[in-house]
């Protein structure tokens, strides 16, 4: 009697499994609260004695082992039109840009970016997500191609105050966020720094190469295993 509850309860805890797995999911405001708090104590002290790799090293730590696998919320933005549009209507994997109109962009930045974007536009949803007013963000946009999504959220609106915390605020900008098709976090990075004087042609090949490793790396190489094909390395001709 007692070998057949044992073999029942086993059962039971087996299809228990996929529903637990399910269930500790957690979202990207979630770990933020878990652990932003101490990141930035330890990294304003890093930066306060201007010990930057320090402070790059503590950066790192919180997105690799803290933020990524997490699943980010359903934020919602609005379009050029001024209509609200919500992540989850994208359903590609996504290469989530959030920047704003008074950023100085590096020479080769947003070139590269509109390049890869042209390139990989049936597999990824390229999005970038501006924190200016529909005005500015629309005529912001002309210097991205037509595979982006430029979005915005205007905080003199007094709306998305929770995204602008979640996503302006937290990491700052322009930080950019790869997500697979299930919106989890893959990665989590800043822009690419480089010398100063450097040609505009060295920081497009610089600023293409970290772009296109991330996406090759994180997403294009996910949806390759689901296809049981074997992921390939990427780079720039």
């Amino acid at each position: 009697m007692k070998k057949i509850l044992l073999v029942f309860l086993l059962i039971f805890s087996i299809k228990g499994w996929p529903q637990q797995k399910e269930n500790d999911k957690i979202s990207f405001s979630e770990a933020l609260a878990l652990h932003l708090p101490s990141y930035k104590q330890k990294a304003e002290k890093a930066y306060r004695f201007r010990n930057f790799e320090e402070a790059k090293m503590l950066f790192d730590s919180l997105v690799n082992y803290k933020l990524a696998g997490s699943f980010m919320d359903d934020f919602s933005f609005k379009n050029l039109r001024g209509k609200e549009t919500s992540l989850s209507k994208f359903q590609k994997p996504v290469y989530l840009l959030t920047y704003a109109s008074w950023h100085t962009p590096g020479k080769g930045e947003l070139p590269a970016l509109n390049q890869l974007a042209e390139k990989y536009s049936d597999e990824i949803d390229f999005i970038v997500v501006l924190w200016d007013d529909k005005k500015t963000a629309k005529e912001f946009s002309k210097n991205f191609n037509q595979h982006i999504s430029v979005l915005y959220v205007d905080e003199k609106e007094n709306e998305g105050a929770f995204v602008v915390k979640q996503l302006k605020h937290s990491l700052g900008l322009p930080t950019c966020f790869l997500l697979n098709d299930q919106k989890q976090i893959m990665e989590i990075t800043r822009n690419v720094i480089h010398p100063y004087g450097i040609s505009k042609k060295e920081s497009f090949k610089m600023n293409y190469d970290a772009i296109e490793n991330g996406i090759a790396n994180h997403l294009l190489s996910q949806q390759k295993g689901r296809s049981n094909q074997s992921s390939i390395a990427l780079s720039p001709e």
